[in-house]
């Protein structure tokens, strides 16, 4: 489910800003990339974009399937762990948007 590469300098600074990407997507995503300093840091740079495209993809299928109370709240859910997991250092590998943000080279 996730990996972890061989050289990292992850800061504790990193994993908080990584932790707010996911949990309050897609608004911090879209300030981290307008703040020069945090946009350029790898670990940040990777789960930012992740948080961003997943974000965008839970609003929009929050909003379409929003009559069934459970789906909002299972997209929370998801983007709470995700984001629990990049707080404790850990690149995770969301399944169709990790292989997207990889070849697209945001990430």
């Amino acid at each position: 489910m996730s990996y972890q590469p061989p050289s990292s300098d992850i800061t504790s600074d990193d994993k908080l800003w990584a932790l707010l990407a996911y949990v309050f997507s897609p608004l911090v995503p879209v300030i981290i990339l307008l703040m020069a300093d945090k946009k350029d840091r790898p670990f940040l740079r990777a789960h930012n974009a992740q948080a961003l495209v997943a974000g965008i993809a839970s609003v929009v299928i929050s909003s379409v399937l929003s009559w069934t109370c459970i789906i909002p709240l299972a997209c929370l859910g998801i983007m709470i762990y995700w984001g629990y997991q990049a707080y404790q250092g850990q690149y995770v590998t969301i399944p169709v948007v990790s292989d997207l943000v990889k070849n697209q080279g945001w990430a």
